[in-house]
């Protein structure tokens, strides 16, 4: 089986630029629930199993999971695929963390970037507020 390279990113991160370079670029902003709303996971990151069993849990996840895989396995052999949510801490982690997982057992070779799991969480601006 051919290599494929698995990358996470925040576009946050990406001050406006373009997401990484792939054969295959998922945004899970609008797909899947932010599990940094939880608290108790808020520090951690999407390499830690709580984590990517909340997103695991998260409706529509097992779906887009399947359609990646599925993606993969196609006989014209994607050499690498990237998921972005907000900040390249929670979703997009878990998500590339897992799809590595079931792609290995199912014989790739997997090379994980997490380009900005490192990275100090990023907030969206705050709405400017109109003077009366």
């Amino acid at each position: 089986m051919p290599v494929i390279r698995l990358i996470s990113f925040g576009y946050l991160h990406l001050k406006g630029g373009p997401p990484p370079a792939a054969d295959r670029v998922e945004d899970v902003r609008n797909r899947l629930r932010d599990p940094a709303a939880a608290q108790d996971v808020l520090d951690l990151d999407g390499r830690d199993p709580r984590v990517q069993d909340i997103v695991l849990n998260t409706p529509g996840a097992r779906e887009l999971l399947d359609n990646l895989t599925a993606y993969a396995c196609l006989p014209a052999s994607p050499q690498a695929l990237a998921t972005g949510c907000a900040g390249g801490k929670h979703r997009a982690v878990a998500i590339s963390e897992i799809l590595g997982r079931e792609l290995r057992e199912r014989g790739f070779d997997v090379v994980i970037e997490h380009r900005h799991v490192d990275l100090p969480r990023v907030f969206p601006a705050p709405f400017a507020r109109r003077q009366p």
